[in-house]
């Protein structure tokens, strides 16, 4: 019988590559602005500014393992903000905003669910067209207007959900951590956890190999389509109240920047864009780059006119990378190219066959 082959420490590892990635580009932002790398303030300010965009990527992966897209989360967080904001500021509902506030962006998660799989309209066009929809009711209902939030440091809802640990103290950096960080790391654990030990995370997974499979091996498919995009229509609720309460401030347009930035964490972080295979932890490192570079750039001195082009070379390294890494075939193909690549017998494939030796 034969032996099965070791896994690699790549395949061990779940993210390795692109945590890899990660450290080699922290490293360099040390070594090119030390004096704000290597001190703790600037990753505190990270700690409150990109848990939106960590669960709207982790949601987002589960959407595009299933060889889904979702384009209209951008619009969830202005539709849901402004729930937020409302509920908030004019009838002072304090946590039940919140509630009521993330329901909303289930519900429109619900709704493009079934577009998807009732209707049967393909994911890209469907969510295309509710992300237009709710973008203009956000705008219609709030009259185009932003909601400023004052005073908002001083409720319970606040400090729940985006104050400080250790309070306003600014001597002491690691009581800076803020709750965002901390909901943010309960939401990752659980979502790995479902995506890799619960019925629905395998069979997410089942989608994105192929649809037709997955009826014949017993997978509601439209049933699980639509609990999956309203997870994602969840993740972009959630992250409408943290970048609002963040803010401080209810802007129309405050999720207008967070869809490409998703969709590169996702696919940088591992996950198929054809689907059937993601994971979690790639998707979080992918965020950490996406979210960090821009600070990083700047802070090195570079203008802000680079940050796009550095953003797209990052972006492309990370995706050769990670197929180099994660698969020895595509590897050895690559490298049987430039015949660096071994075969059997510890020779290369272009070495020709062994000569005879008396």
């Amino acid at each position: 019988m034969p032996r099965a082959q070791p896994r690699s420490l790549f395949a061990r590892i779940e993210g390795l590559p692109i945590i890899i990635v990660f450290a080699l580009m922290l490293a360099l932002f040390m070594t090119m602005a030390p004096l704000v790398f290597l001190a703790p303030n600037i990753y505190m300010t990270f700690l409150s500014t990109l848990p939106p965009l960590m669960v709207l990527s982790i949601g987002l992966t589960f959407v595009i393992a299933a060889g889904e897209i979702d384009l209209s989360f951008p619009s969830i967080i202005a539709f849901s903000g402004f729930v937020f904001a409302v509920l908030f500021k004019q009838y002072g509902l304090g946590p039940l905003a919140a509630i009521v506030a993330v329901l909303s962006g289930s519900l429109v998660g619900w709704l493009n669910g079934l577009l998807i799989a009732r209707v049967g309209i393909p994911s890209f066009i469907a969510t295309l067209g509710t992300q237009f929809f709710w973008a203009g009711m956000a705008t219609v209902l709030s009259g185009g207007r932003s909601y400023a939030l004052r005073g908002v440091e001083e409720s319970w809802t606040w400090r729940v959900i985006d104050g400080r640990l250790g309070g306003n103290d600014p001597l002491r950096w690691y009581t800076q951590v803020s709750m965002e960080a901390i909901w943010t790391a309960a939401i990752v654990l659980f979502l790995w956890f479902v995506l890799n030990r619960h019925r629905f995370g395998e069979h997410v997974l089942f989608l994105g190999d192929s649809n037709d499979v997955s009826r014949v091996v017993g997978i509601p498919v439209a049933r699980e389509k639509i609990r999956l995009f309203t997870l994602m229509g969840t993740c972009g609720g959630v992250a409408a109240v943290m970048l609002t309460l963040e803010n401080r401030n209810y802007f129309g347009d405050q999720g207008s920047g967070y869809l490409l930035t998703a969709i590169a964490a996702v696919l940088i972080g591992g996950t198929s864009i054809l689907g059937g295979r993601a994971t979690v932890v790639g998707t979080i490192f992918g965020a950490l780059i996406m979210g960090m570079l821009e600070a990083g750039l700047v802070a090195s001195g570079l203008t802000g006119a680079w940050v796009r082009t550095v953003q797209g070379l990052i972006f492309l390294v990370a995706i050769v990378f990670y197929l180099l890494a994660d698969e020895p075939a595509r590897r050895h193909a690559l490298l049987g190219r430039f015949g660096l690549a071994r075969g059997p017998g510890g020779r290369s494939p272009r070495s020709g066959p062994p000569v005879p030796t008396r």
